[in-house]
């Protein structure tokens, strides 16, 4: 680790060397390399030391072999040896002096060290030792002051000399500072003036402190006591100045140093100090005023501070002023560094510079190995002219250290820089295969640290090695690094940097990763949140998986409490049971090891106690708005926010309107954070501008501001081109080229007008070029037809050309294709899909661009039937350049044609041969009709039309049917094969009074169609005693013709009547999809209007609305889509005849019949028992006997004393616990599993008369109750049976 901190450090020095055009030897990692001696560290050349400690004079350096040292003391030769109390640090040319058995002051001297080497000689600065001197106060006796109240008053310091200068306070004899204004204030020698006494000032303890740095002692003036008297007050009078004296006096300050000139004024009342510069403005950035303006103090000083200076005491009786003329000298500085040392190759040439400066003009003497120049051997290599030294052709063994020594009567500047003559290869310094790590959007620097001599030359090259990295976007600086200055993603890879020279090459290999910046996705929110609850901060960060986060909370920048409360999730900061205390900005940051990101959010915390609500509202607008540090592109805004209305403001937002070019418009233009009250804001040229600004706070946005003043910014060239240029054609023999047009803002001057260039790209040849203004578009005509071209569109106006602009594409007019598609061929897939084949047409037959090709189809024939379809050819679109495509939804065992034509954006060329195919046979459709005829009670006769739409041969149909109950559940299901030649059918053999439902489909070689289905209900035996439905008969049902369809596209209409209605059915084989039914009463007077009902699309429809024992005509209609009647069938007669309530007896359920005997029973048993425990003993009131024999239909018995309680008629008119009886009195059929009404089609539920049907389901205990209801006149009902329960009991 230690090894490799010593190359990086290295490195850096060599990095530095580089870029400043020098050469320094990489001794840590080259070994055997000479070098002359380099002096790296050594004490300053005004040394004072603290006389209590070892005296240390340092002086380092470094070469190759190591150099040696010896230092003069005085000019003369100091011998380390002879002198017991100095130590030399070994490998080091450091003296350490012991003073615990010397003085310190035995050993302030001129001290100078000299390093050598075989190489050359390296001298220091000559080092002045002084010690630290914190002499005592002067014995005496002060007198104590006695003044007027009003006059001046000076109290002196005086403090011994020290070195360095002590620093001087005032203070009382409890040590705190006496209080200073601008009427009392210290000089800069540390007397205290007054500028006038008052009888405040009275006090005996002004003492005066000097505080000696070095030693860090402290020493006090005896106290002065002051005494002032007011029974005679001074008069007012005009300033007078005491510090300092006369009208005028001068200064010498060197450069770089700090300027101080102070001016004290007498007078009453106190006078106001100003200063000014006579010959010039004072330097506002080096300018402090202190002491209450007493001082001007200018730091770093130079040339330009010299002239006269006035300061000027003030009062209301007058003024005075004092003129201080300012001398600049300077000490020698350097005026383009100190001289650089030298690595060259044999044969090479260089030269040292010691170029400097000062005042007055410095002398400059050169020294080789610290002997004079002129006393050195002579070299025919080097010449030495004034500050520069020249070298031409040097050799091996030229190596050397020079000294420069430029000196004036203010200073001294001696540098040391050696000369080595060397002979390297390259090498490369950089470690190999190192990983450069960057953020995407920053710089990227990546290192090729390289020695060798003569100095190598640097070359990168990326990856695949194609060309040398020395262009935009890349850098290559100086010392061999390469720079991006904006990494980007694709920058990422392996770079190779080779360093070349005469001797040779050498090569390494490095890698840049640019990863993704680190940001913050959601911010943690503002929060307002009551004592004890608990506050939430969200902070979501998106960061490059590869570099790892490490998420950091702080409140108020620092660290979290150590309270369990806290506690920090993935991406969360949770503070539970909130006290007054956890109030304070949060902040969350997401590190990585490459960078950063942070927000924060306020959390106040409020009693939770209920307390007035605070009423938070919009901010009041911002105020104050100012324009400053104004540029060409550029303004500074300022101003003063509006009340917040209790709700911090989030941001504001900057807007402007451009008055040249969109007046009356307000655009936005930037946000900044509601804790800024500035905005540095970029601006386009040629626009007068004027700002206002809103606030955002939690409620919303604020009024806008007041405008700030306009602010015109000037015209220049334009900056941006046009964008979205387009070339294509409207004819085929033009180009229209077209353009986004720059707005008023982008125009960035007067003249807007656009160079339109184009070319076509084939041909090699010169841009053609038109200028145009006011448009957005150029016709170039006599172009050949659909050929590509080269565009741009240059923007220019008064003011100059916006940059070159990119290359569009386009193309010249499109015509329409002159070919079709050849090799035009059919696959069929199955009966209703079909798959086309065509060769491509070649692209120079197109003449335009290839949008795709559409196949036009249509259906000729079906096989079945010879007669054409006549039917509109279809057509199918595929986009792109395809050589096939699907046809679907084709009718099986049909004909079809069909060609195929290509298209282009101008048109469809010419179509292809026609060619046919055949689609196999499909299943067929469901037959057209299915009618039920001559029903009788065991047999009925079924008669259907064919399929309209056959798909191929019929050949045969399959008729499957079941009987239906009530609860719609299905029976058995049978089925018969037919022959395709029938259309009708008897069955036999079934069972009556049964509602049945019938499925019909038609049959191909393919399989079985779709059914049709039919319901209806045999009749039931003459016999039965309930009432049956009559079944009305359909009208004979006629085929038509099939050469010669009706007019009407209605066919069989026919109607057959059941418990829910009629039902109606018929053929349809007409286009229109709006069918309804409509009908009206037979024998209506007038002009009843027909009412009417949608049929969904089928072809049989139930009418549910018809009142029973009326007649009925109904017939079917089609509607067109202007609400038009088209056509309607025949019409026919329905009557739905009138039939009793489907009722069901609860009295006559079996169910119903047990339940009320068990009830009974047990009632009769509760009755016997209370009659025992009646007669066991003892007599009885008379009325609870009559209470006892009361009857017990209008006393209901009590269950707790088995007594008769109070009538009551709610009791009685309950129904049973368990039954389920609806208001009305009837039962509801899902109350029971076992309804007789599931066994027949009867209305209202009365048996047979031979009670085989009670037998069966209701037991022996039923007969009697059945004769009973015989003899009844009234029909059996839950109440009756009730009330004979309640007259039993």
């Amino acid at each position: 680790m230690m090894e490799r901190r010593r190359m990086d450090a290295a490195l850096m020095v060599l990095l530095l060397g580089h870029l400043a055009a020098a050469l320094e030897v990489p001794l840590d990692l080259l070994e055997g390399l000479p070098q002359p001696p380099t002096i790296t560290h050594q004490s300053p050349k005004d040394y004072i030391i603290d006389p209590r400690e070892n005296i240390i004079i340092h002086c380092e350096a470094k070469g190759k072999p190591h150099p040696s040292f010896s230092w003069t003391r005085n000019g003369t030769h100091f011998d380390v040896d002879e002198d017991p109390h100095v130590t030399l640090r070994p490998h080091s040319g450091t003296l350490v002096v012991d003073i615990s058995r010397a003085k310190a002051d035995q050993y302030e001297s001129v001290y100078q060290c000299t390093a050598r080497n075989k190489h050359g000689t390296a001298v220091s600065n000559n080092i002045v030792v002084r010690q630290s001197r914190s002499p005592l106060w002067s014995k005496e006796k002060i007198k104590p002051i006695v003044v007027q109240e009003g006059v001046s008053l000076v109290l002196p310091c005086q403090p011994p000399a020290g070195l360095p200068p002590p620093i001087i306070f005032w203070m009382d004899n409890y040590f705190q500072r006496l209080p200073q204004s601008n009427r009392v204030s210290q000089s800069l020698n540390g007397d205290l003036y007054f500028s006038n006494v008052l009888q405040e000032d009275s006090r005996n303890d002004y003492i005066c402190y000097a505080r000696f740095p070095y030693t860090q002692t402290i020493q006090q003036k005896q106290p002065i006591s002051v005494k002032v008297l007011s029974h005679d007050p001074a008069d007012e009078r005009k300033p007078t100045l005491l510090v300092p004296s006369g009208p005028s006096s001068s200064k010498i300050v060197l450069r770089g140093q700090v300027l101080e000139m102070e001016c004290i004024a007498e007078g009453l009342p106190t006078p106001d100090i100003s200063w000014t510069k006579v010959s010039g403005e004072l330097p506002a950035k080096r300018t402090h005023f202190l002491h209450y303006q007493r001082t001007l103090r200018i730091v770093n000083v130079s040339e330009s501070d010299a002239g006269d200076y006035r300061c000027t005491a003030k009062n209301k009786m007058g003024s005075v002023h004092h003129n201080i003329h300012i001398m600049v000298k300077a000490a020698p500085y350097w005026i383009s560094g100190a001289p650089r040392n030298l690595v060259l190759a044999p044969g090479e040439n260089g030269v040292l510079t010691c170029r400097a400066s000062g005042t007055p003009k410095p002398s400059i003497s050169w020294a080789m190995n610290g002997i004079p120049i002129e006393n050195s051997p002579k070299d025919p290599s080097r010449k030495v002219e004034d500050d520069t030294i020249i070298f031409t052709d040097v050799q091996i063994g030229s190596s050397a250290v020079y000294q420069c020594n430029i000196s004036n009567t203010y200073g001294y500047l001696l540098s040391n820089a050696f000369v080595n003559v060397l002979s390297e290869p390259p090498r490369v310094l950089t470690p190999a295969n190192k990983v450069y790590q960057v953020i995407k959007n920053h710089r990227a620097l990546i290192d090729c640290a390289s020695f060798g001599s003569p100095i190598p030359k640097i070359t990168w090259f990326k990856d695949s090695r194609s060309s040398t990295l020395d262009g935009d976007p890349y850098i290559l600086h100086d010392n061999g690094t390469l720079e991006i200055p904006v990494a980007q993603s694709h920058n990422s890879g392996k770079f190779t940097c080779v360093a070349r020279n005469l001797l040779g090459k050498e090569e390494n290999h490095v890698f840049l990763e640019v990863k993704e910046p680190t940001r913050i996705l959601k911010q943690p929110e503002y929060k307002v949140v009551q004592r004890g609850r608990s506050a939430v901060f969200q902070c979501k960060v998106k960061h490059d998986p590869t570099l790892p986060p490490v998420m950091t909370w702080l409140k108020d920048d620092g660290e979290l409490p150590d309270d369990e409360r806290f506690e920090v999730g993935a991406d969360s900061l949770t503070i539970t049971d909130v006290t007054e205390m956890d109030a304070g900005v949060y902040t969350c940051i997401m590190n990585t090891t490459l960078d950063h990101d942070s927000a924060s959010a306020e959390l106040t915390v409020v009693e939770a106690t209920p307390t007035p609500a605070v009423v938070i509202e919009r901010p009041d607008s911002p105020t104050d708005l100012e324009l400053t540090d104004q540029k060409k592109r550029s303004v500074q805004l300022t101003w003063t926010p509006g009340d917040e209305h209790n709700s911090p403001i989030q941001k504001f937002l900057i807007q402007y309107e451009d008055s040249l070019h969109h007046r009356g418009h307000w655009h936005n233009l930037t946000e900044v954070p509601g804790t800024r009250t500035t905005a540095h804001l970029k601006l386009s040229p040629y626009a007068h501008y004027t700002f206002r600004v809103l606030a955002l706070n939690a409620v919303g946005l604020s009024h806008p501001s007041f405008p700030s003043r306009m602010f015109k910014t000037e015209p220049a060239a334009p900056d941006e081109n046009p964008t979205g240029v387009e070339g294509f054609g409207t004819e085929h023999n033009n180009l229209v080229i077209s353009w986004k047009p720059l707005t008023g803002l982008q125009s960035n001057g007067p003249g807007l007008h656009y160079r339109v260039m184009w070319r076509q790209k084939t041909v090699s040849s010169d841009w053609n070029m038109a200028t145009v203004a006011n448009t957005s578009k150029f016709v170039v005509t006599g172009t050949p037809t659909f050929v590509p071209y080269e565009l741009k569109v240059q923007a220019v106006n008064d003011h100059g050309a916006a940059p070159e602009p990119a290359i569009a594409h386009g193309y010249s007019g499109e015509d329409l294709p002159v070919a079709a598609p050849e090799n035009v061929q059919a696959m069929v897939v199955n009966s209703s899909l079909a798959e086309v084949y065509w060769d491509p047409v070649p692209s120079k037959l197109i003449r335009g661009h290839l949008k795709g090709y559409k196949v036009y189809y249509w259906r000729e024939r079906s096989l079945h039937k010879h007669n054409p379809h006549h039917v509109e050819k279809q057509i199918l679109t595929f986009s792109g350049n395809h050589s096939r495509g699907k046809l679907p939804g084709l009718h099986p065992y049909s004909l079809y044609s069909f060609y195929v034509k290509i298209y282009n954006g101008k048109g469809e060329g010419p179509a292809s041969h026609t060619q046919q195919f055949e689609t196999p046979e499909g299943v067929p459709g469901a037959p057209t009709s299915l009618l039920v005829t001559n029903t009788d009670l065991d047999s009925l006769t079924l008669e259907w039309s064919p399929p309209h739409v056959h798909n191929g041969r019929i050949t045969g149909y399959t008729l499957t049917y079941q009987p239906v109950n009530n609860s719609n559940e299905l029976g058995p299901v049978e089925e018969l094969a037919l022959p395709a030649n029938e259309t009708s059918v008897i069955l036999s053999n079934l069972r009556h009074s049964t509602r049945y439902k019938f499925y019909l489909n038609a049959k191909t070689v393919r399989g079985a169609g779709p059914a049709i289905s039919q319901e209806t209900v045999t009749i039931m035996d003459e016999g039965n005693t309930q009432t049956s439905h009559p079944i009305a008969r359909s009208p004979p049902h006629k085929h038509p013709h099939r050469n010669a369809p009706p007019a009407s596209p209605f066919g069989n209409v026919s109607s057959s009547v059941g418990e829910e209605g009629a039902l109606i059915s018929w053929e349809y084989w007409g286009p229109e999809r709006n069918v309804f039914v409509e009908y009206k009463l037979e024998n209506s007077e007038g002009e009843e209007e027909w009412q009417r009902e949608s049929v969904n699309g089928s072809q049989n429809f139930m009418l549910k609305s018809l009142k029973a024992g009326l007649p009925y005509k109904v017939r079917l209609v089609t509607k067109g889509h202007h609400d038009q009647p088209l056509h309607h069938s025949q019409e026919v007669s329905v009557m739905v005849p009138a039939v009793a309530s489907r009722q069901v007896d609860i009295a006559t359920q079996g169910w119903f019949i047990g339940l009320m005997c068990a009830i009974a029973l047990l009632i009769l048993i509760l009755l016997i028992i209370c009659f025992i425990q009646r007669n066991k003993g003892g007599k009885y009131p008379v009325k609870e006997k009559e209470d006892a024999h009361t009857d017990p239909e209008f006393q209901p018995m009590k269950d707790d004393d088995c007594t008769f309680g109070e009538y009551s008629d709610n009791e009685d008119h309950k129904p049973l616990k368990g039954s389920r009886t609806p208001s009305n009195g009837t039962v509801k059929r899902e109350d029971s599993d076992d309804s007789l009404v599931d066994y027949g089609d009867g209305g209202d539920g009365q048996f047979n008369e031979d009670g085989s049907f009670i037998g069966q389901y209701s037991g022996k205990s039923v007969s009697r109750e059945t004769a009973e209801g015989h003899e009844s006149s009234e029909a059996p009902s839950p109440i009756n049976a009730m009330n004979s329960l309640n007259s039993f009991v």
